[in-house]
C-alpha cells in the first residue's frame, strides 16, 4: 500500500505474474516535478542508503517513481512495493531475491529453495543465508551497470527481524548496489556508520513540503487562478501536504470556477477527513488516539503540559512515539520541548472532539490555564481561560500582568484579542483593566476607543489615598499625551507628556519611558534635535538602570531613526544590531514588536548602503514579526521595498506592496493620519518615474499646502521629516518638467535648511540631485565642486544619494571620484561602477545610448504620436517603427511609453 498522494491517479496492474509483482507504478496526473529533491538523491548514488522518510501522504512513492526514471542509462533497478504480508522477514526475503533473479538469473537457486523449505515456526540462520547471496550477487554484478534497490512503503512490513535482516543486508552488501527506501516511520537501523562515511543520504517531511512555487504550480494544472492573500493561506494551512492539496482540488473540482478555491483546506472536512482518519488515525494504538484527541485543542504543547492535560506522567514516551512513526508532528525548538500538530491533522482532531471519559474541552482548557499560570507564562494563561469560556480567570489573569511587560512587548494584536473575548462591564471593573487596555488602544491607534477608556478613569475618583489620587492622575495624563500625539497636537500632547513625567512613579518606568520617547519624536518636528537627544540618552540610561532589554531595545529603536535622518548609517546600523543583540535574552519563540521595529529598519539601512540583497530578507523578516503584533512598524517597511522596487523599474511590484500596506492599515483600522501622507509620497515617486506628471504634481501640491504651511499639519508619527522630503519631490518634479532653475533653487533651499531639522541624510539626496542636475545643465565645474562637497558629507556611509549619478552618469562619476583622495565613500562608490562602455547595471534593467533614429522616434513619441504618424513622419514602416521603441524600452529599462519619456527627460534626452 503506497501513500495516497503517489497513487490517487494512478493505475494498479494485476499482480498474477512475476513481472507484476515488481511493477513500478507511474507517476500520478498531475504530478509536480521534484526536480532538486532528485537532484539530491543522484548525490547519494555514491553511497549505500537512501532514506526517505515522511507522514502519510507527502509524496514518497512518487519521489521515488520519478528518481527511478531519472537514473542514468547504466543504472539497473529492481522496485518492490511492500504490504502487511512482509512482515514474515522469510517471505519478504523470498521476495527480494526472486526480482535480484529476474536481473541476475544465475544467482540463488539453491538459497530459494532452502528458503520455499523453511518453517515459520522454527528459528532460521537467515544473516548466514543473506551472506551466501550477497557472495552470489557480489559475483554477478557488472561494475558498468551498478544496481538500484527501491523498498517502498517500508513500514508496513517493519519488525524487529526484518529490520536486524536489512541492517545486515546493508552492512555487507557488495559495490555497485544502492538501497532507496520509502517509510512513514524512521526503521530502527544502527545508521551512525553509515552517516559519518557519508554512505547515506536522508530526506525528511520537511524535505518533502511543497514550495509556494510548486503549490503554485500544482494549483495552476487544475486551472486555479487565484489572488495573493488566498494563495498565502492556502500555503500556510496545506504546510506543502501533497496529499491533502490533491483531496482538496478533487473535491473543488466538482465545482465550477475559481469560487471553489477561495476557501484553503481544512482537515476536519471530506476528503482529507477521511484520508486521516484511515491512514493516519485508526491505525494507532487505543492510547496514542486518546493522547492525539486530549492534546489537539493545544497551539502547542510539551511533554510537561500534556502531562498535566491528561493527569498521567507518559507523554514524553508518547510523543517519541509519535516522533518515530511520524504521526504528523512538529517540532517548534531545537531542544525537543515544544510541538504542535500539522494544521490540517489538528483540524481532524479538533473537529472530532473526542476527549476522555468524564473530561470535557473547556476543563482541559482549565488545567493547561494553571499549568501555564504556574510556569509564568500569563499570555499563554489568558488565552486558555477565554477558551475554557471563563472570562472573569481571564481578567483576573490580566490584571497580574506586568505594565512594564506590556508595555514592553507590545503585542497589540494579542492585547486586543483579548478585549474582544472579555465583557464591557469586566473590561470597565478596576483602573488597572482600564489603563492597560487604554494604552493598549492608544499604541494600536485606536485613539477614539483609548479616549473613551481613559474618560471612565474618573469614576474612580477621588482615590482611597492622596498617593493613589497622584498615580492615576499620573497614569491619565500619560495616556492622553498619547492619544493627543497620534491626533497631531503637538503643543497639547507636549503639555500632557511634560506634566505626567513629573509626576509618575518611579517604578512605574515603562510609561516614563514611552512618554519620553514620543517627546523627542515630537522635538524632532520641531526642529529641537539636542533636546530630543538629550531625551533619549536620559531615556537610554533609565532602561539600562532598570536593566529591562526590552526597553533599552525600543529606546536604541528611536536612536537608530534619529541617527539614520541625521546620515550617520554606520552608527545607526551598529545601533540596531545591538538592539537586536539585546532582544537575544528574550525567550526566542516569542514576538517582540521592537524585534519587529529593529530588522525593518536595519534592512532600510542595508538599502541606503545599497546592500539590496541583504536589506530586502531583512525587510521582510521584520514586516512578518511585525505584523503578528500588529505594529505600525511594518508600514515603513513597505514603503522602503516599495521605494526600492520603483528605483529597479518595477514599479507594478511597488505599487501592489503599496496596496498591500493600505489593506492592512484599512483591517487593522488606523486612522489615514497615521499612513495616506507616507504612502501618497512613494507613489507620487512612481508616478514620476511612469511620466504621470500631472498627478504626481496635483498630490504633492496638496500635501505641500498641507504640512509645508505656517500652522500646517503635524507629520505623521512615522515620518516627523515628511515636509521636507515633499520638497525634494517636488524638485524632481520640476527637473522632469524642464524648469532647471526652479529645482536648482529648491534643492540649494533644502541643502541649507534641511540639516536645521536633522534632516542631515536628506540634505545628501538634494546634493545627489543637484550635482545630477548641474552636470545636465553644462555646469561642469559647479558639478564636480557640489560632489566633491557630498562625497565628504557622506561620511556616515550613506550611498544612495548616488544612487542616480551611479545609473545615469557612471563613467563621468568613475573620472571625478579618481581624482578625489581616498575614503570609504569612494571606494564604496567605484567598486558599484561597472568597467566599459557607458551603460551601468540598473538593478533589473539598463541605460544605454540610444541610436540618432531612435532619438528621433523617442521625440516623436514624447509629442504624443502614434505609431502610424511617426511612420509617416520618418518614412519608416510601421514594424520598424515598433521595433525601435522596442529597443528604446530594452535601453532605459521601461515597460510603457509614458515612463520612456519621463526617464529621458530624467536623463536629459529630450527637452
Amino acid at each position: 500500500m503506497t501513500d495516497f498522494s503517489d497513487t490517487l491517479f494512478a493505475v494498479q496492474l494485476p499482480s498474477k505474474t512475476d513481472a507484476a509483482r515488481f511493477y513500478r507504478p507511474p507517476l500520478p496526473d498531475g504530478h509536480v516535478a521534484r526536480a532538486h529533491l532528485c537532484e539530491r538523491l543522484q548525490e547519494g548514488l555514491s553511497g549505500r542508503l537512501l532514506l526517505v522518510s515522511a507522514p502519510a501522504g507527502f509524496g514518497k512513492s512518487s519521489l521515488a517513481i520519478e528518481f527511478c526514471e531519472s537514473l542514468p542509462e547504466q543504472w539497473q533497478s529492481l522496485w518492490l512495493g511492500l504490504s502487511h504480508r512482509d512482515v514474515d522477514p522469510g517471505r519478504f526475503l523470498e521476495r527480494l531475491l526472486q526480482g535480484l533473479r529476474q536481473l541476475y538469473p544465475s544467482i540463488g537457486r539453491d538459497a530459494l529453495n532452502v528458503m520455499k523449505m523453511r518453517q515459520r515456526h522454527q528459528p532460521f540462520p537467515f544473516d548466514e543465508w543473506l551472506d551466501s547471496v550477497l557472495d552470489e550477487l557480489a559475483g554477478a554484478l557488472d561494475s558498468e551497470q551498478p544496481l538500484l534497490i527501491v523498498l517502498d512503503d517500508y513500514h508496513l512490513a517493519q519488525g524487529a527481524v526484518l529490520d536486524h535482516c536489512l541492517q545486515f543486508f546493508l552492512s555487507h552488501m557488495p559495490g555497485g548496489v544502492v538501497v532507496l527506501v520509502t517509510s512513514r516511520q524512521r526503521p530502527d537501523w544502527h545508521l551512525a556508520r553509515l552517516r559519518l562515511s557519508r554512505q547515506m543520504l536522508e530526506l525528511d517531511e520537511q524535505d518533502l513540503r511543497l514550495s509556494p512555487s510548486e503549490i503554485s504550480q500544482l494549483l495552476g494544472s487544475h486551472g486555479a487562478c487565484l489572488p495573493p492573500e488566498t494563495m498565502n493561506s492556502i500555503v500556510q494551512r496545506s504546510e506543502g501536504w501533497v496529499a491533502g492539496l490533491r483531496l482538496w482540488l478533487l473535491a473543488a473540482s466538482e465545482h465550477a470556477g475559481n469560487e471553489a478555491y477561495e476557501h484553503a483546506p481544512d482537515g476536519g472536512q471530506g476528503l482529507i477527513r477521511d484520508y486521516l482518519l484511515e491512514e493516519v488515525i485508526e491505525s494507532q494504538p487505543a492510547e496514542i488516539q486518546a493522547f492525539l484527541y486530549d492534546t489537539a485543542s493545544q497551539e502547542r504543547f510539551s511533554a510537561a503540559l500534556c502531562d498535566a492535560l491528561r493527569d498521567s506522567h507518559d507523554s514524553a514516551r508518547i510523543i517519541d512515539y509519535l516522533k518515530a512513526h511520524q504521526v504528523f508532528l512538529v517540532p517548534l525548538d531545537d531542544q525537543g520541548q515544544w510541538y504542535r500538530y500539522h494544521h490540517l491533522f489538528s483540524d481532524l482532531l479538533r473537529a472530532r472532539s473526542m476527549t476522555s471519559p468524564g473530561v470535557s474541552p473547556s476543563s482541559l482548557h482549565l488545567r493547561a490555564c494553571r499549568w501555564f499560570s504556574g510556569q509564568g507564562l500569563l499570555d499563554d494563561a489568558i488565552e486558555q481561560a477565554l477558551r475554557a469560556g471563563n472570562p472573569d480567570v481571564a481578567a483576573s489573569l490580566v490584571q497580574s500582568l506586568s505594565e512594564e511587560q506590556m508595555l514592553g512587548e507590545q503585542n497589540v494584536a494579542m492585547l486586543l484579542r483579548w478585549k474582544m473575548d472579555l465583557p464591557e462591564s469586566l473590561l470597565v471593573s478596576s483602573p488597572r483593566l482600564i489603563v492597560l487596555y487604554g494604552w493598549a488602544l492608544a499604541l494600536g491607534c485606536q485613539l477614539e476607543a483609548a479616549q473613551e477608556l481613559a474618560d471612565k478613569l474618573s469614576r474612580f475618583l477621588p482615590a482611597e489615598n492622596a498617593q493613589q489620587q497622584k498615580s492615576l492622575l499620573a497614569q491619565w495624563l500619560a495616556l492622553n499625551g498619547i492619544i493627543a500625539r497620534g491626533r497631531g497636537e503637538v503643543p497639547v500632547a507636549m503639555a500632557y507628556l511634560g506634566e505626567a513625567l513629573q509626576t509618575l512613579e518611579a517604578e512605574r518606568y515603562g510609561q516614563r519611558l514611552l512618554c519620553q520617547s514620543v517627546q523627542a519624536n515630537l522635538l524632532i518636528i520641531t526642529g529641537d534635535l539636542w533636546q530630543a537627544r538629550a531625551l533619549n540618552r536620559e531615556a537610554l540610561e533609565l532602561a539600562q538602570r532598570v536593566d529591562k532589554p526590552l526597553f533599552e531595545a525600543l529606546i536604541r529603536y528611536d536612536r537608530v531613526r534619529m541617527l539614520q535622518a541625521r546620515g550617520e548609517i554606520l552608527r545607526a546600523l551598529d545601533e540596531a544590531h545591538d538592539g537586536l543583540q539585546l532582544l537575544t535574552r528574550m525567550p526566542a519563540k516569542r514576538r517582540y514588536a521592537v524585534r519587529g521595529r529593529l530588522k525593518i529598519f536595519e534592512g532600510f539601512l542595508l538599502l541606503l548602503r545599497l546592500e539590496c540583497e541583504k536589506g530586502v530578507s531583512c525587510i521582510r523578516e521584520g514586516i512578518a514579526e511585525a505584523s503578528a503584533c500588529r505594529d505600525m512598524g511594518v508600514l515603513i517597511g513597505y514603503c522602503a521595498l516599495a521605494n526600492l522596487y520603483g528605483r529597479q523599474n518595477k514599479v507594478t511590484e511597488a505599487f501592489a506592496l503599496l496596496a498591500e500596506a493600505e489593506r492592512l492599515m484599512h483591517i487593522w483600522d488606523i486612522p489615514p493620519i497615521y499612513y495616506l501622507a507616507m504612502i501618497t509620497l512613494i507613489k507620487c515617486e512612481l508616478w514620476l518615474k511612469q511620466g504621470q506628471t500631472e498627478l504626481a504634481e496635483s498630490w504633492l501640491l496638496r500635501m505641500a499646502q498641507t504640512y509645508s504651511r505656517e500652522g500646517g499639519a503635524t507629520p505623521p508619527e512615522y515620518h516627523p521629516q515628511l515636509p521636507m522630503h515633499v520638497e525634494f519631490h517636488l524638485a524632481s518634479l520640476e527637473r522632469i518638467q524642464g524648469k532647471v532653475d526652479a529645482a536648482q533653487k529648491r534643492l540649494r533651499q533644502l541643502i541649507v535648511t534641511a540639516p536645521e531639522m536633522g534632516g542631515h541624510l536628506l540634505s545628501l539626496f538634494a546634493q545627489g540631485q543637484l550635482t545630477l542636475l548641474l552636470r545636465m545643465s553644462g555646469q561642469e565645474l559647479e558639478a564636480q565642486a557640489q560632489l566633491r562637497e557630498c562625497v565628504e558629507q557622506s561620511s556616515g556611509g550613506g550611498l544612495l544619494a548616488f544612487s542616480e549619478l551611479l545609473v545615469h552618469q557612471p563613467n563621468w562619476l568613475r573620472k571625478q571620484l579618481l581624482q578625489l583622495a581616498e575614503c570609504p565613500v569612494r571606494d564604496a562608490l567605484l567598486a558599484r561602477i561597472p568597467q566599459g562602455e557607458e551603460r551601468v547595471n540598473h538593478e533589473q534593467g539598463s541605460v544605454e545610448t540610444l541610436s540618432s533614429r531612435e532619438q528621433a522616434v523617442l521625440q516623436l513619441i514624447a509629442q504624443g504620436c502614434s505609431n502610424q504618424e511617426i511612420s509617416e513622419r520618418l518614412f519608416i514602416s510601421v514594424h520598424t517603427v515598433k521595433t525601435h521603441a522596442r529597443h528604446i524600452n530594452s535601453k532605459l529599462g521601461v515597460e510603457r511609453r509614458t515612463q520612456a519619456v519621463a526617464c529621458a527627460k530624467s536623463l536629459g534626452l529630450l527637452d
